[in-house]
């Protein structure tokens, strides 16, 4: 008797309660709460997958070129000279020794070589490269870049446009000046032109946010006023698309703390602990670097913290991950940090990694962005045809994002010929790193006769296919990961 006085008292206290008769105890579980008490349930726990799964929207890219291609040789890259065209037909891609899978591709253009002449738009180029990332099986991020140098357009000089003087007295070549009204005219037009061709493009993962600066960084000479313009302007053009802010720049900060936009951020230089002095204010043995000086701080200053949450983080290396290697720095600690910041996508430029480390990038891959598991499903064992059935799952996103992309989470139920596929509610892109709990409610189809169902699941497109796979084992030909038995009588 005193065990049902203590059971009572805690059940007074849950706000659900289930009820099952064993050895004249009385068992309490908010989660079964959801079950008849007569039924009997099967806890789903699959075989767990620890390899690397090539999914979509994480991970390393590819560098001015595509899947497949062969990397840059040696240590160096070329931010200034993109592909102008790209061989559209589907391939078997190779594996690149001393390189990760890239299911993202990264390019980057000039302004000059995508608009030669004032209003001739190199529109074939991003197509082109949108098409054969797609057949090779990797969505596209962009950036358009103002100039790389002394290579502004030719046509724009001429235009009367100004010089920003004091950057020529610096360094003696000849930058647009941005707060001049015709270079918010002439790159804004170029903008907007290639928003309305290439906004909401399903291949297209993101448009980095660059509006100034060499290469398209840190903004220029342009003032607050200019860089919230040029901003609006890529609002403007890309409604849809996926926005990457570059942090350290007037437009970042007012990107990120005064609008109510969702955007992401990257930085170019990750990974720099260097003790040269890059500023030249060393007042100990300790240089200015980006990992302890630069990013910490602007990661605060531009209201970062949070921006994870709804929109991807991109870390470029800073050099190499070769030259990382060659200036002794740890990697150990580079990469904690970049889990510690949410990080989605790495861009290590398509230079080789060295052998040595090539087990803690591909590790490091497996863990930025998102990895779904499903941690638990409780599923009856039993079920009629054409009775509901409830089904409780518990996700467990091991990495360190979300994803940021909408895919359905599917479950179907088969049995012999027939298959009944039931689209769950739930948004995935809320499924936040650790866990998420859910019900869902099907009614197995009427056609279903006395005898065995499968029951599997998927993350499908829009399409209806499934894109995403989860740290499952078990998979079919299909992309559909079976889970459990279900007896219908």
């Amino acid at each position: 008797m005193k065990n049902y006085i203590f059971l009572l008292l805690i059940s007074l206290q849950a706000p659900y309660v289930f009820a099952q008769e064993r050895d004249s105890l009385m068992y309490f579980d908010p989660h079964l709460g959801n079950f008849d008490p007569h039924e009997t349930v099967q806890f789903i726990r699959p075989p767990y997958e620890d390899g690397y799964l090539n999914n979509p929207h994480k991970g390393t890219t590819s560098f001015q070129r595509l899947a497949g291609d062969e990397l840059y040789p040696g240590l160096r890259w070329d931010d200034s000279k993109a592909p102008m065209s790209f061989d559209p037909s589907p391939r078997k891609i190779k594996t690149i020794k001393n390189y990760p899978p890239t299911p993202i591709a990264y390019i980057r253009w000039k302004w000059a070589d995508l608009e030669p002449r004032k209003g001739e738009i190199r529109f074939d180029a991003v197509e082109a490269a949108l098409a054969a990332a797609k057949a090779r099986g990797q969505t596209l991020q962009l950036r358009f870049q103002p100039f790389t140098g002394d290579d502004t357009p030719k046509w724009y000089w001429k235009t009367g446009a100004k010089v920003d003087e004091a950057y020529k007295k610096w360094r003696g070549i000849s930058l647009p000046d941005h707060n001049d009204p015709l270079y918010i005219k002439h790159w804004g037009e170029f903008i907007k032109e290639m928003g309305k061709r290439f906004d909401g493009r399903p291949i297209l993962e993101t448009v980095d946010l660059a509006y100034g600066g060499e290469w398209g960084e840190m903004g220029g000479n342009a003032s607050p006023e200019t860089a919230r313009k040029l901003v609006e302007i890529y609002y403007e053009a890309f409604p849809t698309t996926t926005l990457i802010l570059m942090a350290g720049s007037p437009g970042a900060e007012y990107a990120s703390k005064h609008t109510s936009r969702s955007v992401g951020w990257r930085v170019d230089c990750f990974g720099d602990f260097s003790k040269g002095g890059w500023r030249k204010r060393d007042t100990t043995e300790n240089g200015w670097n980006h990992m302890y000086v630069a990013y910490p701080s602007l990661y605060e200053l531009d209201g970062l913290k949070d921006k994870w949450k709804t929109a991807p983080v991109i870390l470029e290396t800073c050099g190499t991950v070769s030259s990382w290697y060659n200036e002794g720095y740890d990697i150990d600690k580079i990469l904690s940090v970049a889990l510690r910041l949410h990080a989605s996508v790495f861009m290590p430029k398509s230079v080789k990694v060295p052998d040595v480390w090539m087990d803690k990038i591909m590790e490091f891959n497996k863990k930025i962005g998102y990895r779904f598991y499903i941690y638990n499903m409780t599923v009856p064992k039993k079920a009629a045809p054409g009775k509901e059935i409830k089904i409780m799952t518990t996700i467990d996103n091991e990495g360190v994002a979300p994803i940021y992309h909408k895919y359905d989470f599917a479950l179907k139920l088969t049995q012999d010929d027939k298959e009944y596929v039931y689209l769950s509610d739930q948004d995935i892109r809320n499924w936040m790193p650790l866990y998420s709990f859910f019900t869902d409610t099907l009614k197995v189809p009427a056609s279903f006769t006395k005898g065995k169902a499968t029951l599997s699941c998927a993350l499908l497109d829009s399409n209806g296919r499934p894109a995403v796979k989860f740290a499952i084992k078990d998979i079919d030909k299909d992309g559909w990961h079976p889970l459990a038995t279900i007896t219908i009588d």
